[in-house]
């Protein structure tokens, strides 16, 4: 069995390094799909185990059914706006972590997103929660999170973790995504890139405004020049001119920006009081 782990590691290995996958501007990731995958569910089980053993994770449960309907109705729209590069290829799962002190939320490679409930109380607009789901999704979707993971950790080592092989460093990475270790920094280039992709991804869904994440930054931003900012601005590094950036990339793709209702947000809302 050892032996043919070790071989599966070491073909593994080989075919990353002589097959380059593109992955926005500022790099490629020697990673393939299918590697992304199985990182991300290694990486989620992970995350999960973490907040259950807190009694922090609200599972799928007949308690929770309400929350993740209104939830889901949010986030499936997003992913079926046909502008989701890997929305078959990914799992794209999300997940709610209770801890109304963060006002946080991340994503793992292979599209598996937790956002929690410090951050869904302290919006007030759906399409501003949209506009982070949007986000989130961009990050997996172009695969930001493991580029900055390979830049880290190496190729090896990741493949080594997707196959389950590594406890002690898929903990760390756990951590990492998850803010718990000071977090997974992304360059301002991918932030960028993320917000960039927000706007096709709400404007695609014909529902909210698409340039729905400024009005979250702005809310931010008013706080951070209060002295408090949100944890959500130490884990995602804020670009100059951020929301003036998706303003104009709303302006140029020429997308909706009127106001989706608010109603499946407030009755999210509602079902976690």
């Amino acid at each position: 069995m050892k032996l043919k782990k070790s071989l599966l590691t070491l073909g593994l290995a080989i075919a990353s390094t002589f097959t380059l996958y593109s992955c926005g501007d500022d790099g490629v990731v020697l990673f393939s799909i299918e590697d992304d995958v199985n990182l991300g569910n290694q990486v989620a089980h992970q995350v999960d185990s973490t907040y259950k053993a807190q009694g922090k994770l609200l599972e799928r449960n007949a308690a929770n059914q309400q929350a993740y309907t209104y939830m889901d109705r949010i986030v499936n729209r997003v992913l079926n706006s046909g502008e989701v590069q890997y929305r078959q290829e990914f799992t794209w799962d999300v997940k709610i972590i209770k801890d109304d002190e963060q006002l946080n939320a991340f994503a793992t490679p292979g599209g598996h997103i937790y956002v929690f409930t410090g951050l869904i109380k302290y919006l007030s607009e759906e399409d501003h929660f949209a506009g982070v789901i949007a986000h989130e999704i961009a990050h997996a979707d172009h695969r930001h999170s493991v580029k900055q993971l390979q830049r880290q950790y190496g190729i090896n080592l990741l493949l080594s973790i997707a196959l389950g092989n590594n406890p002690s460093a898929l903990k760390e990475i756990a951590g990492q995504l998850s803010g718990t270790l000071a977090g997974l920094k992304f360059s301002r280039d991918a932030e960028t890139e993320a917000d960039n992709y927000s706007v096709e991804y709400l404007g695609g869904t014909k529902y909210y405004a698409c340039d729905g994440a400024a009005g979250f930054f702005i809310k931010m931003n008013e706080e951070a020049a209060q002295g408090t900012p949100p944890e959500f601005l130490s884990t995602h590094p804020n670009p100059e001119n951020r929301v003036e950036n998706i303003q104009q990339k709303a302006k140029d793709e020429g997308c909706s920006v009127t106001s989706g209702p608010d109603n499946d947000f407030t009755a999210l809302k509602n079902a976690l009081k």
